[in-house]
């Protein structure tokens, strides 16, 4: 009897911490590489960028994760510079999951072509792993520079602009821009959907919705106000903000990941890795690493 009570206990055991290992999702996170075959201005250093990256897959790769998340910008000026990068991200053995960053619409009159060539399915999208939904918005839906000429989105920048003026607000940047009612309101039925199911979501942009004073998504407080109502949002992860920051949005913790195009030699990337009651990133180079728990 002991003997099975013996063997009982240690399958329960092992089953238990195989249960914890198969909760946990990785994924590797890149934020700004900002790649141009130019002349290094300020601490920008835009060729190196191609070496990081190269290095960075490559650890990635040997830590064997299932999928890398990168958050734009992964050009600088030119839409030629976009082969060379896109070279080296296909060296990651598995699936890498692009947003635009305000850069990379530079020379591109279509903005379809732009998201065709960096693999998305649509201009905003999600995707599960488990029981997470990644949801990838695009703040620079409506922007000074990402062809909205004619459009219904060209009135909503104009509105969106008077609304930062008259809120005296800092963010109100041709660099910045911000996600159209279309998209807030496909984020809404997302995340309604993520509630029925009951579902975790990571919510992850190109431009912070917080946290960066001047550097902000342009109706950041409009997409803060309608997420902060779901539980099921766990946290927000963006790039923009080359020195990277952290802040708490409310309840919700809002990351902000260090560029990789910044110095000369410093290399910036990192893995993520969530469990049902916290999320770790534990950064390379530049990146900060940080432990969050859930509310």
């Amino acid at each position: 009897m002991r003997s099975i009570v013996k063997f009982s206990c240690c399958f329960l055991l092992i089953l238990c911490a195989w249960q914890s290992r198969a909760q946990v999702i990785r994924f590797g996170l890149i934020a700004d590489i900002q790649y141009a075959n130019a002349d290094t201005r300020g601490s920008r250093f835009y060729r190196s960028s191609l070496q990081k990256l190269e290095a960075a897959v490559a650890d990635l790769n040997r830590q064997k994760l299932p999928f890398l998340i990168n958050l734009g910008d992964i050009t600088d000026r030119n839409p030629e510079d976009l082969a060379p990068v896109l070279q080296q991200l296909g060296k990651f053995r598995h699936r890498v999951y692009n947003t635009t960053g305000n850069h990379d619409y530079k020379g591109i009159r279509k903005n379809d072509s732009l998201y065709k060539a960096l693999g998305m399915p649509a201009e905003y999208y999600s995707f599960k792993k488990g029981n997470w939904r990644f949801v990838l918005l695009n703040t620079n839906e409506v922007a000074a520079y990402a062809n909205v000429a004619g459009t219904f989105k060209e009135q909503e920048l104009t509105q969106m602009m008077e609304n930062i003026k008259a809120a005296h607000g800092r963010n109100g940047e041709e660099y910045n821009g911000g996600i159209s009612s279309r998209q807030m309101a496909w984020l809404q039925v997302e995340l309604d959907d993520a509630t029925q199911k009951n579902e975790h979501v990571l919510i992850l942009s190109h431009h912070p919705l917080g946290c960066a004073e001047g550097l902000t998504a342009l109706n950041d407080k409009d997409i803060v106000a309608m997420v902060s109502k779901y539980s099921c949002v766990k946290a927000l992860i963006a790039g923009h903000h080359h020195a990277g920051a952290f802040c708490m949005l409310g309840n919700l913790p809002c990351i902000v990941a260090e560029g990789m195009v910044e110095t000369s030699d410093k290399n910036s990337y990192g893995v993520v890795e969530l469990y049902p009651d916290k999320l770790v990133l534990t950064g390379s180079g530049r990146m900060t690493s940080r432990t969050i728990t859930f509310k």
